[in-house]
């Protein structure tokens, strides 16, 4: 549930329940990480699916009314369509951005086949890190996990207030390099697919 958009838990209780196995013997560890990835795989591509169907047309009615016009809007596509994986990649450990990566995704026509390698690729690579953490570290993880979470949110703010700055400061270049990029109208007849 978390990874198609709604906040919850899910790396507290991937934690959780590999904290018990390791201390209790009991349930495997290769079972929890399997389903732990199985989860937030199945989310991510719940949260896709819902972006790349209801999110763009939202964007596209409302996004005016928080200053997302036609150039902004194709600008979200064309930074997903150079740095989407990476996005859905790392996304994956960043706990807010978790919860929306994949609707983003979706919503700015980031290509389907991009999207399941890349987070396929870090939902195997989460659940593994946070599951054999849990289990091998026991409680002494989340002081570790704790802060490190912590540490990649306040980067990521560092990292999105960073670009934030640069976007302002080279907006209208940008905007004309994703007009070049992504000519015509901004829509769901996925003229946009192939360059992605």
């Amino acid at each position: 549930m978390e990874s198609a958009g709604i906040p919850m838990p899910g790396e507290t209780i991937l934690v959780t329940a590999a904290i018990v196995a390791g201390r209790t013997q009991q349930g495997s560890i290769g079972l929890i990480i399997a389903a732990a990835a199985a989860g937030a795989i199945c989310g991510d591509n719940a949260g896709f699916w819902a972006g790349r169907r209801f999110g763009l047309d939202i964007l596209i009615r409302h996004g005016g009314r928080i200053g997302l016009d036609e150039d902004r809007l194709r600008l979200g596509q064309y930074l997903f369509l150079r740095y989407g994986g990476a996005i859905v990649f790392f996304g994956r450990f960043v706990a807010v951005l978790r919860a929306f990566a994949a609707v983003l995704a979706g919503a700015n026509k980031l290509a389907p086949w991009r999207f399941f390698i890349y987070n396929a690729c870090g939902g195997v690579v989460w659940a593994t890190i946070f599951g054999l953490g849990g289990y091998f570290l026991g409680g002494e993880f989340h002081k570790i996990a704790g802060p490190f979470g912590i540490a990649g949110l306040v980067l990521a703010i560092g990292l999105i207030f960073a670009a934030w700055r640069h976007y302002r400061k080279n907006e209208r270049r940008m905007i004309e390099l994703a007009k070049a990029a992504l000519p015509g109208p901004i829509g769901f007849d996925g003229r946009h697919e192939t360059a992605s």
